[in-house]
């Protein structure tokens, strides 16, 4: 029985592209796959010629061979297949399904065909600094120490004793995975021998056993930038742990955490200070003076009559805006307080003062007022 055309088989026209093709087979593959028509006695032969026509196809020789000659090109007469063999044995079958199983899984596989013992990037680390209001307002160059992991310097990192060479792992031959054939697919796996690097050391370094790394505390200088706040992020490039086998450091963070400060009540670039007045300050009015970020001073204004909660602003006071932004603004929050542990005579004054000040009370003035009225139009 003569042979279906190729392209006709995988339902693609002559000029479709590899990726084309590819989509095409994919297609075809999913649709007629054995396992999902156990009831259809040709599905496995339909399926076998997918696999045929997509592993001509997919080669740009093959496909350039069976383009000019049709399925001749691979018949004896023609001088055989490309690249040897005929399309359609279990061995190609296989394979060009196995190409599919990699283009689909091979991510999750760590990668497709080949691979090798690659080098490993370390590990980024993480360093939680804590700083005060003040080290944030200013900025600082601190020294922090770190335990980290770095390259041992009798191995180079190799894990093999000096002078020695890791060899080959001859379960995978250096891939440091391997393959088993389980029906249609082929399941890659980590070498169990290697465990994935594709090396076997005969003579481990005795320095770090192995490993190729050696734990060590390290100090290092770390600039911290004016106007950090809590959660700000600071990145050393290639300060974090070390690769495995010659593979590039990982990178430190830094994550700042600016302690609570007892004056000063922060709200991003803004600062914030409740200061407390006496009654006699909060209404005849007068200057305060109030601290500033910076170990400063200022004088503030308290306007007559002021009541508790009344806020007053100082521009640029506050933090400096990181990376150059605006600096904040301070904002004195007034607390009028009550006092305490009168004697006779101050709460004789304060009964006379009470008396004489039933019109100096606006707030409470209109407050009962209200209340009254209220009362009213609940007997009502």
């Amino acid at each position: 029985m003569s042979k279906r055309d190729y392209y006709e088989v995988l339902g693609a026209s002559k000029g479709a592209s590899a990726d084309e093709l590819k989509k095409a087979y994919r297609k075809k593959a999913k649709e007629l796959h054995p396992d999902r028509n156990k009831d259809n006695p040709k599905a496995e032969a339909q399926f076998k010629e997918v696999n045929e026509a997509y592993d001509v196809l997919k080669d740009a020789d093959k496909k350039a061979a069976y383009d000019r000659f049709g399925h001749a090109a691979f018949d004896g007469g023609m001088g055989g297949r490309p690249g040897g063999g005929r399309p359609g044995g279990n061995g190609d079958f296989a394979s060009a399904f196995s190409d599919v199983f990699d283009d689909l899984f091979g991510d999750f596989m760590g990668g497709g065909r080949g691979g090798g013992a690659r080098a490993q990037r370390g590990s980024d680390l993480r360093y939680n600094l804590r700083v005060t209001l003040e080290e944030a307002f200013a900025g600082l160059q601190k020294t922090i120490n770190v335990p980290t992991s770095v390259t041992c310097e009798e191995c180079n990192g190799s894990g093999a004793e000096a002078g020695a060479e890791p060899t080959v792992c001859p379960t995978c031959s250096g891939m440091g995975k391997v393959r088993a054939q389980q029906g249609f697919f082929t399941v890659e796996r980590t070498c169990p021998t290697c465990q994935g690097t594709g090396q076997m050391i005969q003579n481990p370094c005795k320095s770090c056993g192995g490993a190729g790394r050696k734990n060590k505390e390290r100090s290092l200088s770390v600039n911290i930038p004016a106007g950090v706040e809590t959660g700000t992020r600071i990145r050393l490039s290639g300060e974090g742990e070390a690769g495995l086998r010659g593979g590039p450091t990982g990178d430190l963070y830094i994550f700042i955490d600016v302690a609570e400060h007892p004056i000063f009540e922060r709200e991003g670039p803004h600062l914030h200070c409740r200061v407390p007045v006496s009654m006699a300050s909060a209404a005849l009015g007068g200057d305060i003076e109030v601290p500033t970020i910076d170990g400063g001073r200022s004088r503030v204004k308290i306007p007559a009559g002021s009541q508790s909660g009344r806020q007053m602003r100082l521009r640029s006071k506050g933090m400096p805006g990181l990376r150059g932004g605006p600096r904040g603004d301070m904002y004195i929050e007034l607390a009028v307080e009550t006092p305490v542990n009168l004697t006779g005579k101050q709460k004789e004054l304060l009964r006379d003062f009470e008396k004489m000040s039933e019109e100096n009370n606006p707030e409470s003035s209109s407050f009962f007022t209200k209340v009254k009225s209220f009362w009213d139009g609940m007997k009502g």
